[in-house]
């Protein structure tokens, strides 16, 4: 595959909401969260990093490259998403575009990276961020390379830090995931504890139809 995309999977939060800890380590079905997403994101790319912050040994067993973020202080997802561009510029020279992905989200769509990219084609959009049941989901989304420099200074200088505002700068489109056949919203995410159970159900459904 050469889709001139790198991935980067976004694992850099404090995960408050979870009580701490890596939320992509939990176990769904005899799976770690983490492996039902790189097994969905990884076809879509061209090479994968992984951004976490702390002791990388703990993904080991994964043989991705890890980063740390570039910005300090727990920046949240937009340090992730510089720390992906960081790095495709060094190790992928070639690529102009990086999709994020949230480590918590274990039924992303499988064709979100060409779906983004026929966004970009059809409507000219410099960003394309993912949506389902009318409502944005700006982790999921395709940032072209170039802007790098600019957004490292807007986060050095402004102190940005939500997404929304930063992509509210460009021509941004946003594309409409539908909820599957099993009722699952494909940007359904593990947040807090009782959502990992309902994930649990969620794949009992399915694996009963």
């Amino acid at each position: 595959m050469n889709t001139g995309t790198v991935g980067v999977l976004l694992a850099g939060g404090m995960a408050r909401r979870m009580g701490g800890g890596d939320k992509s380590l939990l176990e769904l079905e005899g799976q770690r969260i983490l492996d039902w997403v790189i097994s969905r994101a990884r076809p879509q790319v061209d090479a994968l990093v992984l951004n976490a912050n702390g002791d990388p040994d703990r993904f080991r067993e994964y043989n991705l490259p890890v980063a740390s973020d570039v910005i300090g202080d727990f920046a949240g997802p937009l340090a992730g998403i510089l720390t992906g561009m960081d790095w495709a510029r060094r190790e992928a020279p070639a690529a102009k575009w990086l999709a994020s992905f949230a480590t918590d989200a274990p039924f992303l769509p499988a064709d979100m990276v060409a779906r983004f990219h026929a966004a970009v084609a059809e409507e000219g959009a410099e960003i394309v961020c993912a949506m389902s049941q009318d409502r944005a989901h700006p982790v999921f989304a395709l940032w072209p390379l170039r802007l790098m420099d600019e957004l490292r200074a807007v986060m050095e200088n402004e102190e940005m830090r939500k997404i929304d505002r930063w992509t509210a700068r460009y021509r941004t489109a946003h594309v409409s995931f539908a909820v599957d056949a099993d009722g699952i919203d494909p940007f359904f995410n593990v947040n807090r504890p009782e959502n990992l159970e309902e994930a649990r159900l969620l794949l009992g459904q399915r694996g009963a139809a």
